[in-house]
């Protein structure tokens, strides 16, 4: 900064002023200044900014881990040419990098960051570093943004020590940190409704996720208690278990259809799936195998990805604003910053059933 100010022919805290934005400058010697940056190719130390500010510019949003990475591509020849792949199917792949559900989430917490001339950190908490790659984070971040699942409780408690801490999604476990998220079990319980009560429909089956994922355990309960209310048979746990992604309810799907076909076992009226991913999986298959949906299986999601309104039939889900769950978290984190006494908030945004084709809604 002092050579700038030495080859612009200014005092340092002028230069301050316009590498910061901060305080009148005329506008002369603003060209000055940038025309020093610019020759001398000054760029501004956000460490040093950080010590003198308490504060880095940064918050962090750490994402769980979606599944093995990409196997390593062969070489590139040195004369490159174009791989044309025909594709009339699936991708092969099917983790959760295929949901739109994580992006979202990035997506809002991202902009609102950029309104708060925040620049955003993003990690993934993969096994075996996860742990000390987020301790490590959270040393170089103002605030982190967690989505449920990703890290265990006793960990969030100890980074919510350091840094505030917002978990989206899931539930909160304590009161050391900040919770923003959607009220699973009432979404569910207006799809069952509406299963049974519209179109009548009495054998319902929910297509969970993986165990012990706090979202898909209180969908589970708002469709079990729903259910029960309406005087439908249904198991206490669920009997089909997914794993969130399009491809392993593909996998789940194929199981069903062959036990309906070869072992004569009664497809159900409908099927209340966990996920947009794990409804897509099953839409897939069902189609496929000329299963007619809603014919004779009606089928509902969670979430509102884009995915559910483009495929055919478009999917009956329940949309939870996942943009702005981000975005609302970054909010609680600024909010957070600016009185760190302030009491810690558990924030449940609501949700809306989007009635469509799939459900047998025209």
């Amino acid at each position: 900064m002092k050579d700038v100010a030495r080859r612009s022919g200014v005092s340092v805290s002028t230069v301050s002023r316009v590498v910061n934005a901060s305080g009148y400058v005329k506008a002369r010697t603003r060209l000055l200044v940038e025309k020093a940056v610019a020759e001398l190719g000054f760029v501004p130390s956000g460490a040093a900014r950080g010590l003198v500010a308490r504060r880095t510019g940064l918050l962090g949003l750490c994402l769980p881990d979606t599944g093995p990475a990409d196997p390593p591509r062969k070489p590139v020849p040195r004369r490159s040419h174009v791989e044309l792949v025909a594709d009339f199917g699936p991708s092969p792949g099917g983790t959760a990098r295929g949901s739109q559900y994580f992006g979202e989430i990035l997506r809002g917490a991202e902009y609102a960051a950029w309104e708060a001339e925040y620049a955003l950190a993003v990690t993934v908490a993969r096994p075996p570093q996860a742990e000390a790659r987020i301790r490590d984070l959270a040393g170089k971040v103002d605030g982190l943004v967690v989505v449920a699942g990703t890290l265990p409780d006793a960990l969030l408690e100890h980074v919510a020590h350091r840094v505030p801490v917002v978990l989206v999604a899931g539930r909160r476990a304590s009161g050391g940190y900040d919770h923003v998220g959607v009220d699973n079990g009432e979404g569910i319980r207006a799809l069952v409704e509406h299963l049974v009560g519209a179109h009548h429909l009495r054998n319902l089956q929910f297509v969970a996720g993986p165990p012990g994922t706090p979202d898909d355990i209180d969908r589970f309960r708002g469709f079990h208690a729903a259910a029960h209310r309406l005087g439908l048979s249904v198991p206490a746990e669920p009997v089909l278990r997914g794993d969130f992604t399009r491809e392993g309810a593909r996998r789940l799907a194929e199981e069903v259809v062959a036990g309906h076909r070869n072992g004569g076992r009664r497809l159900p009226d409908a099927l209340v799936c966990t996920n947009d991913a794990t409804a897509l999986g099953f839409l897939d298959v069902l189609s496929a195998e000329g299963v007619s949906v809603p014919g004779e299986v009606a089928v509902t999601g969670f979430d509102g990805i884009d995915g559910a309104r483009t495929c055919s039939p478009r999917l009956t889900t329940v949309e939870q604003p996942v943009a702005d769950l981000g975005r609302l978290a970054v909010g609680v984190l600024q909010a957070c910053l600016a009185n760190p006494r302030l009491a810690r908030q558990d924030l449940v945004v609501p949700s809306r059933a989007l009635l469509r084709e799939s459900c047998g809604t025209h």
